[in-house]
């Protein structure tokens, strides 16, 4: 059901003569019956008069005819009708233009079930088959899918994106314009492209990355084929799991080539490094004393033994310095020696954890 505060928007703006209609991504997810996080309007009002009709706005997006409205503690991105200006980015257009109405404001919009609107009485305008679409489960782009590619050549891998989410098939058209059009993916930002691979990771379908790759949107980071060697699909949907697993198929992404920042980069960079490692209790322990917890486990989530190594955190057991029964001030001595010393001290523990007692550390390492 829509919020009856999303309605209430929508009776706002046509109560003061204005056409207004949910669009785009929410008529899809509707007319499927999945949930809506994020709910878009598209208006015949210009965005000066959405602000004044409204008592909280935020211009999010203004220059492009889009203004948030918030009521009662709902929120939704309104848009004024507009149509596109030339794509010399293939990304962004130089500049829009509003428009009277809905027909050149839909026909503008990037796949056809993307390409509805629905009043607030829940009529929908499909003038371009979405909703044939939905039935046959089929991506296809609204126009020549080179033309909507050309403009925002996103637009590739959002289709794949859909796809992965949805588990509707990709269109010819949209195969055959991706081998015309994928030197235009060179042209796209890395955090853009890794935000769409990000979504395909942790839907359902991850094994869609592989299709990418075949597909050749993937050769601006030196990836000229698929290489499925793990199963995507049968590791926890988390992001950074997802991500390990697709390092390990794809090394030349875990060079940072995708801009993550530092925390993930490293997490899932490293737990790839370690993901030919056979899992054992013992050696997820030494895993945590040299890699840390939070490498170890997104390890043994990927091993499918995350609750071994739960197991082993509330164990009590010494698995990182701060839990030796030696500390760097009982050390009698300086310099690097005292680190290396520790770190002796803490591999014997790790394979003798009732030894963690100060005497019987310091008499094995420090009285021999």
């Amino acid at each position: 059901m829509v919020p009856e505060a999303i309605l209430t928007i929508l009776s706002t703006l046509t109560n003061a003569g204005e056409q207004a209609y949910l669009v785009g991504g929410c008529v899809r997810d509707f007319m499927l019956g999945r949930r809506i996080n994020d709910w878009d309007i598209t208006t015949s009002a210009k965005p000066e008069r959405v602000q004044a009709l409204f008592e909280k706005t935020v211009p999010t997006g203004i220059a492009h005819g889009t203004v948030t409205v918030i009521y009662d503690q709902a929120k939704a991105e309104v848009t004024t009708f507009r149509a596109d200006g030339e794509y010399k980015d293939h990304r962004h257009p130089e500049q829009v233009q509003f428009v009277g109405n809905l027909t050149e404001d839909l026909s503008r919009r990037d796949f056809t079930i993307n390409a509805m609107a629905m009043c607030a009485g829940g009529s929908i305008t499909d003038l371009f088959g979405g909703r044939e679409d939905l039935a046959k489960k089929t991506i296809r782009c609204v126009g020549k899918a080179e033309a909507r590619f050309t403009e925002d050549a996103l637009r590739m891998f959002r289709a794949y994106r859909f796809s992965a989410q949805l588990g509707f098939i990709i269109d010819d058209s949209i195969t055959e314009a991706v081998a015309y059009c994928k030197p235009l993916a060179k042209e796209l930002s890395a955090e853009r492209i890794r935000d769409e691979l990000e979504k395909i990771l942790i839907s359902d379908r991850p094994e869609m990355l592989h299709t990418l790759a075949e597909q050749g949107l993937l050769e601006r980071f030196g990836i000229e084929k698929s290489n499925p060697i793990i199963s995507l699909s049968t590791l926890p949907a988390e992001r950074l799991v997802r991500w390990s697993g697709a390092f390990v198929c794809y090394p030349q992404l875990s060079k940072n080539v995708l801009r993550f920042d530092k925390y993930s980069q490293r997490l899932a960079a490293q737990t790839a490094e370690l993901w030919n490692i056979p899992y054992s209790r013992q050696g997820c322990k030494h895993l945590i004393a040299e890699y840390g917890a939070d490498v170890a486990a997104c390890y043994a989530k990927g091993k499918g033994h995350f609750i071994d190594y739960e197991a082993i955190l509330a164990s009590g057991e010494c698995v990182e310095l701060s839990q030796l029964a030696v500390s760097g001030s009982d050390i009698p001595f300086s310099g690097p020696l005292v680190g290396k010393t520790l770190s002796e001290m803490l591999n014997y523990v790790l394979e003798h954890p009732e030894e963690n007692k100060k005497d019987l550390l310091l008499a094995r390492f420090l009285e021999q």
